[in-house]
């Protein structure tokens, strides 16, 4: 054979080797995607015949602070009491710094004012908010100022007591006779409810409203 359809011959081959590549490699994608296919009908088909509580799905576990805001009901920050100045200012801890915090819309007797004298009822008062919140969490909410003129953050005190009560610090000082009703615009969310709690408390005589005189 001469040279010439030796030649012809090895490029026919080649050709043939390529083509017959080409097929067993198309034949390899099908059946992956076939395979592809199968196993994602397969779960689709496992997940319909399944309950919504039978497909599993991401775990969400609640933290704590929004755990505790939906116990008591309202939205705000979670804080941890670090100490009870008097009753109506307390120190807590809040995102890792130490802030004190004047409670909005109520005034209880001095007890710590060293240009004052101890006012009548403010130990029974401070004890009261020792009681309520010390060494607890509580959420505190803010109504439309940040701060007094002290510096002390401006907000409303909510508790969780250990055997599940659920308090309005500020609304509870007030309704129970420990604190008088007090309006500083522009926080006046609650300055009805309060006042109406004053009332109630004056007509029974509750706390300084029955011991005290001339208040």
């Amino acid at each position: 054979m001469d040279k010439e359809p030796r030649e012809r011959l090895s490029s026919t081959n080649s050709w043939k080797l390529l083509a017959v590549a080409a097929l067993l490699s198309l034949a390899g994608v099908g059946l992956i995607w076939s395979g592809f296919q199968n196993e994602s009908l397969s779960r689709f088909f496992s997940n319909e015949n399944q309950t919504p509580s039978q497909i599993q799905s991401p775990v969400i576990v609640p933290s704590q602070e929004s755990s505790l805001s939906q116990s008591l009901g309202v939205t705000g920050q979670q804080a941890q009491i670090n100490r009870v100045i008097d009753g109506d200012t307390i120190e807590v801890s809040l995102d890792g710094e130490l802030k004190k915090v004047r409670l909005i819309g109520v005034d209880t007797p001095e007890t710590v004012d060293p240009r004052r004298p101890v006012g009548c009822f403010g130990k029974e008062a401070a004890s009261k908010t020792k009681q309520l919140v010390e060494g607890k969490k509580v959420i505190l909410v803010k109504d439309i100022s940040e701060t007094d003129k002290f510096d002390r953050l401006l907000r409303y005190v909510y508790v969780q007591t250990d055997d599940g009560e659920e308090i309005f610090v500020n609304d509870y000082l007030v309704r129970e006779g420990f604190a008088k009703a007090v309006t500083f615009p522009p926080d006046v969310k609650f300055a009805q409810q309060f006042q109406e709690a004053e009332r109630q408390a004056r007509l029974s005589n509750k706390g300084l409203w029955g011991k005290c005189q001339g208040v």
